[in-house]
């Protein structure tokens, strides 16, 4: 057993204190979401409907009990920590609705009498979720796992325990029955004991390509199915034709929601240099005007991140990409965790602000003269979770959507998770889908039945 501290970003004070669970707990937990699968399989589409709608509301209800601990814990301004949390509520009032439809059985024409497909749930589900997203990335798993008759048990980062457990929270307030969604509190160093444990059956991880590839390998060697969801350094492809002043607003969103921390953030920013000039201008006005500061206050968008390390990261590629030729246009400065709203243009494939991952409140800028060199530059990434277009245009922009390299592509929009529409990437993004009718049925034995 160990402590793991809990550090608010901001103020840099220690918030609390986790005593972390014992192999032998660890083992205990597993124990009882077992037997807990036993019973909840067999529930109703109805009350797991029931049970799923009384979590969306207890998430309404107490939004901001739930926002003022990510704000504490991860630094999150607190108007999109609500936000978060209402968009939580949505995605389980959302499989409240359309679960039993999701699963219902297949029927399929063949020389039998009868024959279908059902989908049957697989059992005690692994998630491992990151600090970015501490409510949303876990409860779209969450909602559709429980929903299709799964219980979960949950390993979060370590930064957000207070978050971890808040969710448990949740769902005990709504009435789920105890063991259908449990937390882990435990480091990075527990999980390989977790898969190794035949009630495991399968494990989802939202996370760096590290530790996804890492997750996969051990996964793969137990023969365990695996969904990962890693990292991203999506293209904002802005085309002559498109309206500069909204297009500007949406990339600026893209880029600097979330103090930058997402991996569907809009990353670089790929301009038509035909209109380089005036949509630079309108850019760095309205980057110069985000609000940094206490994201406790409902008027800041630019908060933290969520450890100084993090800060330190970003502030080294975007050093590095300077003094490789690109042009610092805004920002660039650091003071602990927190690092300025950043723009930098010049940059080329071979800098770091290009080839590398930027998690943090930077945005670079590549021109380009011809939509094929827009294309071959969004597509120059071992990454490919998805990719915005602009143009006023939305046709010929439709027609170029197969070529590009993506788990999504979004014309005049920034890349965003609807429950609705799957979500996952190709490449060093992952491979399997969240949310949607392809999410609920990730952890569902598709089982094929033949009556003579």
């Amino acid at each position: 057993m160990a402590t793991k501290y809990s550090i608010n970003p901001y103020s840099g004070e220690e918030i609390a204190f986790y005593k972390t669970h014992t192999k032998k707990e660890i083992e205990t937990i597993i124990e009882h979401a077992q037997q807990r699968f036993e019973a909840w399989r067999t529930v109703s589409f109805s009350e797991k409907q029931t049970l799923m709608k009384a979590a969306a509301s207890e998430l309404k209800k107490n939004k901001e009990e739930y926002a003022e601990t990510m704000v504490k814990e991860m630094g999150k301004p607190i108007s999109q920590a609500m936000a978060e949390i209402e968009k939580c509520a949505w995605v389980c009032d959302y499989y409240a609705e359309n679960a039993s439809q999701y699963l219902a059985d297949e029927t399929i024409e063949t020389d039998a009498s009868k024959s279908y497909v059902s989908y049957e749930p697989m059992g005690v589900v692994l998630a491992v979720m990151p600090w970015n997203y501490p409510y949303w990335q876990v409860f779209r798993f969450a909602a559709p796992a429980l929903m299709a008759g799964n219980v979960g048990v949950l390993k979060h980062a370590s930064n957000v325990f207070g978050c971890a457990l808040n969710i448990e929270k949740v769902f005990k307030r709504a009435g789920f029955p105890k063991h259908c969604f449990t937390t882990l509190l435990a480091g990075s160093d527990a999980i390989e004991a977790v898969l190794e444990n035949p009630i495991v059956k399968a494990v989802t991880l939202t996370g760096s390509g590290p530790a996804g590839a890492a997750v996969a390998k051990k996964a793969g060697s137990q023969i365990k199915k695996s969904v990962l969801e890693l990292g991203g350094n999506n293209a904002l492809v802005v085309l002559k034709d498109c309206n500069i002043e909204e297009t500007v607003a949406t990339c600026v969103q893209a880029r600097f929601q979330n103090t930058g921390q997402s991996c569907i953030a809009g990353k670089r920013l790929l301009l038509d240099a035909a209109i380089a000039e005036p949509f630079i201008e309108q850019l760095v006005v309205a980057v110069r005007e985000l609000k940094s500061g206490d994201p406790s206050e409902k008027d800041t968008y630019i908060g933290t991140l969520a450890r100084e390390d993090l800060a330190k990261d970003i502030e080294e590629q975007v050093k590095a990409s300077v003094k490789k030729g690109a042009t610092l246009l805004l920002g660039g400065k650091r003071q602990n965790a927190y690092f300025e709203p950043t723009l930098v243009k010049d940059v080329t494939p071979d800098m770091p602000m290009f080839e590398q991952e930027t998690f943090g409140p930077a945005l670079s800028i590549t021109t380009f003269s011809s939509i094929e060199e827009a294309i071959a530059l969004s597509n120059n990434s071992k990454f490919g979770l998805g990719v915005s277009i602009f143009s006023e245009d939305t046709d010929a922009a439709e027609k170029l959507v197969p070529l590009f390299e993506e788990g999504a592509v979004f014309i005049n929009e920034l890349v965003k998770s609807d429950p609705r529409l799957p979500f996952g990437g190709v490449k060093q993004s992952g491979y399997g889908r969240e949310l949607s009718a392809h999410g609920i049925r990730e952890f569902c034995n598709r089982k094929t039945v033949y009556i003579k």
